[in-house]
C-alpha cells in the first residue's frame, strides 16, 4: 500500500476505549468511526460465530467484516480517505468460543469455565485501504489460578466484565486472575501493537 500526504492518521472501526488506548500508546493518530446500531443488530458487526467455525476463522473473518464495514462507511459518510483498522478478539477453551457474555450470569458461568484452566486468546487485526484488506494474528495462551465463587461475584458486580471476551480484562481487576501469559498482553487486552505496528508500516501510517 504506497503511502500518501493523508495516510499518517487512520480510522479506527471499533467501540473498545482499550484499542484507543493501545493505538495511543504507540503513536497512531486516528479518527473513531462511529456504528450507529448495536453490533447484534448490524450483520456486518455481528460477532456470532458460524457453525462449526474454528476460532482463527472466526476472529479474521469478523476483523475483515469489521474493516469493509468501516471502509463503507468512509465513503458514505465523504470522510477522508484514511487506512481503516479494524480488530476481534475471541477466546476458545476446550474447542469452544467464547465471546462476550450476555448478561452477570452468563459472565460468571464464564469464569467459573476459565478457573484453574488454559485458554487461548485470539486476535485478528485487518488494515483496509486502496482496495486491499491486510490481516495479522495473535493467539496467546492465558491460564487462570483457581477462582471461588465469591471473587467471581464480586469480579462480576463490578461491571468490568461484561463488555468483554471472556468475560475479562486482563488490563483491570482481572489481572489479578492471570497465573500465565505466553503471547501477546497487548493481543489479549484486543489489539495486539506488534502486528498492529507491522501492518500500518506497510500501508505507511508509520515510519
Amino acid at each position: 500500500m504506497p503511502a500518501g500526504p493523508l495516510q499518517r492518521r487512520i480510522h479506527l472501526a471499533s467501540r473498545s476505549p482499550r484499542r484507543r488506548e493501545l493505538l495511543a500508546q504507540i503513536g497512531v493518530a486516528f479518527d473513531t468511526i462511529s456504528f450507529r446500531s448495536a453490533a447484534r443488530e448490524d450483520a456486518a458487526l455481528d460477532e456470532t460465530p458460524l457453525p462449526g467455525e474454528d476460532a482463527r476463522h472466526c476472529v479474521e473473518r469478523l476483523a475483515r467484516s469489521k474493516a469493509e464495514h468501516g471502509c463503507d462507511l468512509v465513503r458514505w459518510r465523504r470522510l477522508l480517505p484514511q487506512p481503516v483498522l479494524a480488530a476481534d478478539t475471541t477466546l476458545e477453551l476446550a474447542g469452544e468460543l467464547i465471546g462476550k457474555p450476555a448478561d452477570a450470569d452468563d459472565a460468571c458461568r464464564i469464569l467459573r469455565c476459565l478457573s484453574g484452566r488454559s485458554h487461548r486468546v485470539l486476535t485478528a487485526v485487518a488494515v483496509a485501504f486502496q482496495g486491499r484488506i491486510e490481516l495479522a494474528l495473535s493467539d496467546s495462551v492465558v491460564r487462570f489460578r483457581p477462582l471461588d465463587d465469591g471473587e467471581i461475584a464480586r469480579y462480576v458486580a463490578s461491571g468490568e466484565p461484561l463488555d468483554k471476551a471472556g468475560a475479562y480484562g486482563i488490563q483491570g481487576r482481572a489481572g489479578m486472575f492471570v497465573e500465565h501469559l505466553a503471547g501477546s498482553y497487548s493481543g489479549v487486552m484486543g489489539l495486539p501493537l506488534c502486528e498492529t505496528a507491522q501492518l500500518l508500516r506497510r500501508c505507511g501510517v508509520l515510519p
